[in-house]
């Protein structure tokens, strides 16, 4: 069953606009009577199609339930930002496996150093990557990619959380097996760029409470290392 995005204010009231809708009508072809579901902040409305315009879907509510795609924690990946490619590809495989937003920091071994100013313009591009593996993958949720905030800010961010885990290839840290994740709702993944973090990073996000986690000897891409943390985080918690 075709899965879009959209606002439902009124259950009885449900319309699909804009691209989504040309898409339905001219590319899907689809008639009156016809099922879709439209998501909706971790709800799946069971839809069928009462009438189509040129712009606009408008729907009939059959049924709702939960999203069954949708993990029981909310995790943020607060990402040191990589090259632009690399990011591009981190955000894609990363919400397909979960993740609830995703947080660009810009730590001291960035090679991308982009101003605020530049990388806001990159936005709109990234969040729309978010959206069309968000569709791929049946999620009820579209991930946002936030704005760029510095390593300081994402380090204040991440205590707010139920739990927080920093990524780090030095050893003498804990394994993700050794983290206590019950009753945990929400969690901050800190990983680094090209360049890692530095030892005076590690130390800072490990003071503020974030558990210091080492993936063992071999060495991994930074845009290799979120795709294997979410994996992880998504099977000891139960969502994989």
């Amino acid at each position: 069953m075709p899965r879009f995005f959209a606002e439902v204010n009124d259950e009885n009231n449900i319309i699909i606009t804009g691209d989504d809708a040309r898409h339905i009508g001219r590319s899907l072809r689809m008639k009156p009577g016809e099922a879709v579901t439209v998501c909706c902040r971790g709800v799946d409305y069971n839809c069928e199609i009462d009438g189509i315009t040129e712009d606009s879907v408008y729907l009939r509510l059959v049924d709702k339930e939960l999203c069954a795609a949708e993990p029981s924690v909310e995790v943020t990946l607060y990402q040191a930002i990589p090259k632009l490619d690399k990011l591009e590809h981190i955000i894609q495989k990363t919400v397909e496996l979960g993740v609830t937003r995703i947080v660009p920091v810009l730590s001291r071994r960035c090679v991308s150093r982009p101003t605020e100013k530049d990388f806001s313009k990159k936005l709109v591009r990234l969040n729309k990557i978010a959206e069309g593996a968000a569709k791929q993958s049946g999620r009820g949720i579209i991930p946002q990619v936030m704005p760029m905030i510095s390593y300081k800010e994402a380090v204040a961010q991440m205590k707010q959380l139920d739990c927080s885990v920093i990524l780090y290839e030095e050893e003498g840290g804990c394994s993700f097996s050794e983290v206590d994740f019950g009753g945990v709702r929400s969690i901050g993944l800190l990983i680094g760029s090209e360049g890692g973090f530095d030892k005076e990073e590690a130390e800072f996000a490990a003071q503020s409470g974030a558990h210091r986690v080492w993936l063992g000897k071999r060495i991994l891409r930074c845009e290799t290392a979120p795709i294997t943390a979410m994996s992880i985080l998504m099977f000891l918690t139960n969502n994989m």
